[in-house]
């Protein structure tokens, strides 16, 4: 079957950010353009054609890592009108992808790329509004959840989206790096919930 250029084109988009995901984890801000090209089996002349420079394909495996991720989280979030229940689901389900055998190696892309974005001015701004948008998504959801009989306003939902990242990351994060082993499920969900309370929601 002849492949279109269309096809070709997104297999070697895709052949690029799988390449660049495992170089970047591998080899943290050493990763060249040339070697993610070598393995991806094309040319540093693809990447500049399908995504401008080195930072556009590292925004596009950025994208592409946490997409799918929080997309999850929407999903499992969503299952009821109480904002409890939604933050406990988030946290149950990061618990569990502490459990993936390949945890570390995320834990490794994740880090490497915070790595990248402090020493790239342009990678930088580009890695905080990620962060941001996804952050966006969560307040989105949670806006108009119940809570105590009232409904969340976005800017309650914007201050429990921010609390709950931050939270979630800093306790994957230990899991992973086996700094504790009294992290299970209910302990991250009782963390989880310890957020919806008058003083981290604001006023309305």
């Amino acid at each position: 079957m002849r492949v279109t250029r269309a096809e070709a084109k997104e297999r070697n988009r895709r052949a690029l950010v799988t390449s660049a995901r495992q170089a970047v984890a591998r080899d943290g801000h050493r990763a060249k353009l040339e070697e993610i090209a070598e393995q991806a089996g094309l040319t540093t002349g693809a990447v500049y054609s399908l995504f401008g420079n080195k930072t556009g394909l590292l925004i596009a495996v950025l994208t592409e890592y946490l997409g799918p991720h929080y997309e999850d989280l929407e999903q499992l979030a969503a299952a009821g009108p109480e904002v409890g229940g939604a933050v406990d689901a988030f946290a149950r389900h990061y618990r569990r992808q502490c459990d993936d055998p390949d945890a570390l190696r995320h834990l490794s892309f994740e880090i490497s790329l915070q790595d990248l974005a402090l020493r790239d001015p342009e990678l930088r701004p580009k890695l905080a509004a990620s962060v941001r948008g996804h952050e966006e998504r969560l307040t989105t959801l949670f806006t108009g959840m119940t809570h105590d009989g009232a409904a969340l306003t976005s800017r309650q939902a914007r201050r429990l989206a921010t609390a709950l990242r931050a939270l979630l990351v800093g306790l994957s994060q230990g899991v992973i790096l086996g700094l504790t082993d009294t992290a299970p499920e209910q302990y991250f969900a009782d963390a989880a919930r310890a957020l919806v309370t008058p003083d981290v929601l604001g006023p309305p």
